[in-house]
């Protein structure tokens, strides 16, 4: 009887561990497929889309994203992002660093009270967030004219950073059934939107309402920073505390030294 039974649970351990293995392998070739062509994109979608349907994402939603178009501007700006190989001086001049601390010294006193408000409620100084304004839309002049629903799910289905990126998609597809974004939304080339240019997973985490109002995105702005450690009154220079906020802001060295160096020039610090 012992050796019936040893024999009978070593074959239901084998029968497992195949059917463990067949329902992956049959999960992994039905799962969406990435590309680096615009070639697989619509089934890409298709099979993407019962993916998102059975996550709860609706169908008027589900059917939006299927009308995207693979954005190919997006993808050539992705594999062209060489200003963040600049030296500090060169990436500070073409950005234009002169000029957004000069506005920024303009807008933190003219925009006094608001400023104020995110700093006593956040502990985020004006410096900062104006560079970071600045940085990222030229004080809101420039959000960028790419459809975002577009550009985010080309880089999903894209396989540099699949991802990254289809958590990105699954935030955006939210934020349309909730109604904070629409299908027609524009934004620049990776699908950042706003005045300060935040991804959807951040709109969903921090932001704080209609990211197209200045002193919204502001404030979400703060509200990220805070949330990675901000700590009010503590030095945002490198080496010091806020500078890893910066840093989990963006990903570039160059960046997050540009941003802190015009901060602190706004804040009224040492040239």
């Amino acid at each position: 009887m012992h050796f019936f039974r040893h024999a009978f649970a070593f074959c239901s351990l084998v029968l497992a561990v195949f059917l463990a293995v067949f329902l992956a392998s049959f999960s992994q070739a039905n799962a969406a497929q990435c590309g680096n062509s615009a070639a697989g994109f619509e089934a890409w979608k298709q099979s993407f889309a019962g993916e998102a349907r059975a996550k709860g994402i609706s169908a008027a939603t589900v059917q939006a994203m299927m009308a995207t178009n693979y954005a190919q501007a997006t993808i050539n700006a992705d594999r062209g992002q060489r200003s963040f190989q600049l030296s500090l001086d060169q990436f500070l001049a073409k950005r234009g660093a002169n000029a957004i601390v000069a506005k920024g010294r303009q807008l933190k006193n003219s925009q006094a009270a608001l400023f104020s408000s995110i700093q006593q409620r956040y502990g985020v100084p004006p410096g900062p967030l104006l560079a970071i304004w600045g940085m990222e839309t030229g004080f809101g002049a420039v959000r960028g004219n790419q459809n975002m629903l577009s550009s985010i799910t080309t880089l999903a289905y894209d396989c540099r950073r699949t991802a990254y990126f289809t958590e990105h998609l699954y935030a955006a597809l939210q934020l349309i059934d909730r109604g904070v974004l629409s299908p027609a939304q524009r934004g620049s080339m990776h699908g950042e939107v706003g005045q300060t240019q935040f991804m959807p997973k951040a709109i969903l985490a921090y932001g704080t309402g209609n990211l197209e109002n200045s002193a919204n995105a502001l404030s979400s702005a703060a509200n990220f920073l805070k949330a990675h450690g901000w700590r009010a009154g503590a030095g945002y220079q490198p080496g010091e505390p806020n500078f890893a906020a910066i840093q989990a802001w963006n990903a570039a060295g160059v960046y997050q030294k540009a941003i802190a160096l015009m901060g602190r020039q706004i804040d009224g610090g040492s040239e």
